[in-house]
């Protein structure tokens, strides 16, 4: 985006260059106007990369923006009203580099400074050329200020979003900091305690030191599986981490996403979706958006999730489709046959077929649900 805006202002420079090719001057006139030109665009190029997408020292945005109205006066005014163009790119780098309430009161400053030496210097082609160039200086300047705001907020956005992921995962440190220290503490407090006393009980008595080795081994491996079952709780995908991962990813790629924010209501929980069958399903997401961002080409994605009552029960399907190439795009390899084998595991199904119209795939996952509660309604029946 920031060279888009940059580079659509070079056109301008059309009409200086022209000039210069266009023999109307001494070679020794063509020369320094080219040495003073490329000299202009190397500031105003410096300038706006430099200061569009972070916030500029006023002092020094201030001195090269004076630096680029001299060059534009004296180009002006030795060689003719083409370089008049020269304005335009000062009033750009005012919106770009300068803060809101200065760019305001200096573009239409720069405007009319081009007015009035475009008026002193006359000759034939004057009343044309300024009107064509006070809208582009106006205009331009204001529009780079819009657009220095837009770079700057996504720059902002986007540290924001880094900090929030920081945030997140130092939180999800403590949280398994607090959760260890929970499991472990009296565990290792308890087997420091016995170790002690066995350590004092030998070898006058080593019946009831042999009694406290075994409280020891008991409470130790009690302290494995506590440690064995978090790990695993922390390790383990969740649909809902996985739909959001799925967002993020096929909107990086630049891939349109339809994707829910989360399982349906009544088929996730104890009486819902284990959680087996959940991690199989998320692990079946995770395969088919990263197929759909490498393979398939496609515009558009769209995840469902929502159960369904078949002749074997209820079952949860989730079905990921594209808009890209199609079947002939995805070739069979590890990720889906992994995928059958876990889903195989949990009783589920997988199916591959072409999507709507015969374009693009569509990939289909189901696992069974636990019965629902009496008196409940399943949503999927109808």
């Amino acid at each position: 985006m920031k060279v888009l805006w940059i580079g659509v202002w070079l056109v301008f420079m059309s009409a200086p260059v022209a000039d210069l090719a266009g023999g109307g001057h001494t070679s020794w006139a063509t020369a320094l106007g080219s040495l003073g030109l490329a000299g202009f665009v190397g500031a105003y190029l410096l300038l706006v990369f430099r200061h569009t997408s972070r916030s500029p020292d006023p002092g020094q945005a201030r001195w090269a923006i004076a630096l680029l109205a001299v060059f534009a006066v004296v180009l002006s005014l030795t060689l003719g009203l083409p370089w008049l163009v020269l304005f335009v790119y000062v009033s750009v780098c005012a919106g770009a580099a300068l803060p809101l309430r200065a760019a305001c009161r200096l573009i239409p400053a720069v405007t009319a400074l081009m007015a009035g030496l475009g008026l002193a210097i006359g000759g034939e082609g004057a009343g044309d050329l300024i009107p064509g160039l006070l809208l582009p200086a106006l205009l331009g300047g204001f529009a780079m200020t819009g657009v220095r705001q837009l770079v700057r907020t996504t720059v902002e956005l986007r540290e924001a979003r880094a900090t929030v992921a920081q945030l997140a995962a130092n939180e999800e440190r403590l949280r398994l900091a607090r959760d260890l220290h929970d499991l472990l503490g009296h565990s290792l407090s308890l087997i420091t305690l016995k170790s002690e006393l066995a350590g004092r009980m030998l070898p006058g008595h080593p019946e009831e030191a042999a009694l406290q080795v075994a409280d020891i081994e008991r409470v130790s491996r009690q302290a494995l599986v506590d440690v064995r079952d978090a790990v695993t709780g922390y390790r383990r995908l969740t649909l809902p981490g996985e739909l959001a991962g799925a967002r993020t990813a096929l909107a990086a790629a630049g891939i349109t996403a339809r994707v829910p924010a989360g399982p349906p209501e009544g088929a996730a929980g104890p009486e819902g979706l284990s959680a087996a069958r959940e991690e199989a399903l998320a692990w079946g997401l995770r395969e088919a958006v990263t197929n759909v961002v490498r393979h398939s080409g496609a515009d558009g994605c769209t995840v469902t999730l929502a159960p369904r009552q078949t002749l074997a029960g209820r079952v949860l399907e989730l079905t990921v489709a594209d808009d890209g190439r199609g079947t002939a795009a995805v070739a069979p390899g590890n990720g889906l046959t992994g995928l059958r084998e876990r889903l195989a595991a949990v009783d589920g199904t997988l199916t591959v077929h072409p999507g709507a119209s015969g374009r693009g795939f569509r990939l289909t996952l189901g696992v069974p649900l636990d019965p629902a509660p009496s008196g409940g309604t399943d949503p999927g029946s109808s």
